[in-house]
């Protein structure tokens, strides 16, 4: 189990540091944050992979890893960020640019 934990571990720093090197923009976020979760995330995957196929399959298992990582790593990504623009809203309030009057009670 040491050397498929070294492998994972190894996984997730290929993952993380391709992610950082293709979308660098993406990541605003710290790059120990982004290499961190792609490492923990390769080595919680490839674990649970490696115990759920019972260790007959290193493969599978790594290839588990891999995709936790990418997966975890990709919810740091930000486009929004990238492209220089305000986050996305939910509710426009002042549609159009008019004002609403606030509501006021009517006494029953």
């Amino acid at each position: 189990m040491l050397v498929e934990s070294i492998v994972f571990a190894l996984i997730g720093l290929v993952v993380g540091l391709a992610a950082l090197l293709a979308l660098p923009a993406y990541f605003p976020a710290a790059r120990a944050l982004v290499l961190g979760t792609a490492v923990a995330a390769a080595l919680v995957g490839g674990a649970v992979a490696a115990f759920g196929l019972a260790g007959r399959y290193p493969a599978g298992a790594a290839f588990a890893a891999a995709v936790a990582s990418v997966v975890l790593t990709s919810m740091l990504a930000r486009p929004d960020v990238a492209a220089g623009r305000a986050p996305a809203h939910r509710h426009h309030p002042h549609r159009g640019g008019a004002h609403r009057a606030p509501r006021r009670h009517r006494p029953a």
